[in-house]
């Protein structure tokens, strides 16, 4: 099913180590119990921005361009970004199809910048137009199935409904025509109030599809513990969740950016390892706008072309703490097992090598693939190295030992 992988994993391994992207780096994305695992069954989580809706002549779509995405990517330090299509809102696909030659557009870049991406059926109402999302998600599946980078998003907000009666049989047929295409790329499914019962969700949870978390929306100046409580439930009762869209202020997408509750959830998304992306990459005169009106829809965005907002999370993004390890990495297999700390990283890093190897290759590289360090072990059990020079970031310890590669992320504040 994976072409692209297999292409790739038949190339020279050592274009791996230099020309490293999200994607390369963790590869097909899949569900186990509640967590989201990278290709080496590593939890893992990424963080980003969200596009507006892409509804024609609402501004938002001014955004859907390459050259935003790879901005993104190379300022924000985005390891994921999610395309709104407006579906039945006016200038919506329903009746404007070039929606989807928007979101084709940052679908292709992202996959040209090894970001990962999310389709997003952004409706409100998506029951009513399920043949519709059908044919489009079959669609997309047919153009982008063989990539890893794509995630579907098969309803974003579903209102005050019931989730066994009307979402839950509607995200069920649409993930039938989805998979009879593609079998394994990862499905998003929204849940009831605006996707916060997260945890209704989980007391009926989709079953016989493989690859399926469940969607939790917040707005830090409304939502609280509450609703992290929510979200705790639905974790504990076994079903893995994909932040896809939160804003740092109000639920109604405006007001004063709400900085300790932001951070608050924060906190609660690092230690549970999810992804999110902010809502929104736009410059509508909002609270949630990332962007001061007016702001270049090509990137090169300074400081000052970010808006209260944009600056929280643009801070966020970059220096998201979740990824490949938190407060210790620790990959182990048969092959290759490492032990890396403290991460985040201080003066010295300590890795523990304790594999069936006598030979490898250890390489830690920048967001850029720019290596920074590296290391040909020989019968060593333990390294110290000195880390004190390098800037805040993310870094990458690479392991490779001619057979296969393991990754840690590491984080420098």
């Amino acid at each position: 099913m994976k072409k692209i992988k297999l292409l790739f994993l038949g190339g020279i391994l050592s274009n791996f180590l230099i020309g490293q992207t999200p994607v390369s780096l963790n590869g097909s994305l899949s569900v186990q119990g509640n967590q989201i695992v990278n290709k080496n069954n590593t939890v893992v989580s990424f963080a980003g921005p969200s596009l507006f809706w892409s509804n024609t002549w609402w501004g938002g779509e001014d955004y859907y361009t390459k050259e935003v995405v790879s901005w993104v990517k190379s300022d924000w330090n985005a390891t994921i970004i999610r395309a709104s299509m407006g579906v039945e809102a006016n200038g919506g696909y329903i009746s404007d199809t070039t929606n989807k030659a928007r979101v084709k557009v940052v679908v292709d870049e992202a996959i040209n910048q090894g970001m990962y991406v999310i389709i997003d059926w952004h409706s409100h109402h998506a029951e009513d137009y399920k043949t519709q999302a059908i044919e489009f998600f079959k669609e997309m599946a047919n153009t982008y199935g063989d990539y890893d980078n794509v995630i579907y998003e098969i309803y974003n907000e579903p209102l005050q409904i019931s989730w066994s009666n009307v979402i839950k049989p509607y995200a069920e047929d649409v993930i039938e025509a989805i998979r009879e295409i593609d079998s394994d790329n990862l499905i998003i499914v929204g849940t009831p109030t605006w996707s916060q019962d997260v945890d209704v969700a989980s007391n009926d949870p989709i079953t016989g599809y493989d690859n399926i978390a469940y969607t939790l929306h917040f707005y830090a100046g409304t939502h609280t513990q509450n609703l992290r409580d929510k979200a705790i439930t639905a974790l504990n009762n076994g079903i893995a969740l994909m932040v896809t869209e939160w804003g740092a202020v109000n639920a109604n997408g405006d007001g004063a950016v709400d900085e300790t509750e932001t951070n608050l959830w924060m906190d609660f998304l690092c230690d549970n390892n999810l992804t999110h992306c902010n809502w929104a990459l736009n410059d509508k005169n909002e609270g949630a706008s990332a962007l001061v009106q007016g702001a270049s829809t090509t990137g090169g965005w300074s400081q000052s072309d970010l808006t209260t907002s944009g600056n929280l999370v643009k801070d966020i993004v970059v220096n998201w703490c979740g990824g490949l390890a938190t407060n210790q990495g620790e990959i182990q297999n048969n092959a290759i097992n490492i032990v890396a700390y403290p991460n985040p990283l201080q003066e010295n890093l300590t890795i523990n090598l304790n594999s069936n190897n006598d030979s490898e290759t250890l390489t830690i590289t920048d967001t850029f693939g720019r290596v920074v360090w590296k290391h040909e072990k020989k019968n060593q059990s333990q390294l110290q190295i000195n880390t004190s020079y390098l800037q805040a970031g993310t870094y990458f310890l690479e392991v490779a030992n001619g057979i296969e590669i393991r990754t840690i992320k590491l984080i420098k504040k």
